[in-house]
């Protein structure tokens, strides 16, 4: 009975090992990165000792694939950063131009400011400010001369008007003066017939 505890206690740590030993190949065998591999090769790999120093034996072939695998991954990295370098290269240009075209974009932008915020005076461009200023000192001018022009007008007109009453009183006595002297003229003439009628009786 005892032998019988004995042989089911070596077969069921047996299964146990092997199935602890399956599950550790099954997770070497499934990582396929290089420190899986590296980790496989010394799983595989044996030891022994001669004239007390220790040697460690490793399969040819399992070394020569996993340095295969390491230069197909080195060949792999070294075309992941050539294509990444292009990548970056063609994101520079890409950046550059987009880079020119804002500077482009920015000047233009700063032009139609610079024209909506001016305008045309006689083929100039002045700024609104001014050309505000120029136009309200011109209407402000014209107004002035219209005012001007209204008090030399009206200067005028009173001036004419005083002349003309002038004149028309300068007439006025220059009739009542003509018609005077042609009343004396008369008088006197009457007076000489008169005297030239005595004279001949």
């Amino acid at each position: 009975m005892k032998c019988l505890r004995t042989l089911f206690t070596i077969a069921l740590l047996t299964f146990c090992f092997s199935l602890t030993a399956q599950e550790q190949n099954a997770d070497s065998k499934n990582d396929e990165t290089l420190v899986g591999q590296f980790k496989e090769l010394e799983r595989k790999s044996g030891n022994y000792r001669a004239n007390g120093i220790r040697y460690e034996v490793v399969r040819l072939v399992d070394l020569n694939r996993i340095k295969g695998n390491i230069f197909d991954s080195i060949n792999n990295a070294r075309a992941t950063i050539k294509d990444l370098s292009a990548t970056i290269e063609g994101n520079n240009a890409k950046i550059e131009e987009l880079n020119t075209k804002l500077s482009e974009t920015t000047n233009n932008l700063t032009t139609v400011t610079s024209e909506k915020d001016s305008m045309s005076f006689f083929g100039a461009m002045v700024s609104k400010g001014t050309y505000k200023l120029i136009l309200w000192s011109i209407i402000l001018g014209l107004l002035l001369f219209l005012l001007f022009f209204i008090y030399r007008f009206r200067n005028s007109n009173f001036l004419t008007h005083q002349a003309k009453t002038a004149l028309a009183d300068v007439e006025k006595e220059f009739e009542d003066h003509r018609r005077r002297a042609l009343e004396r003229e008369q008088k006197i003439s009457r007076q000489l017939q008169d005297e030239l009628n005595k004279s001949k009786k």
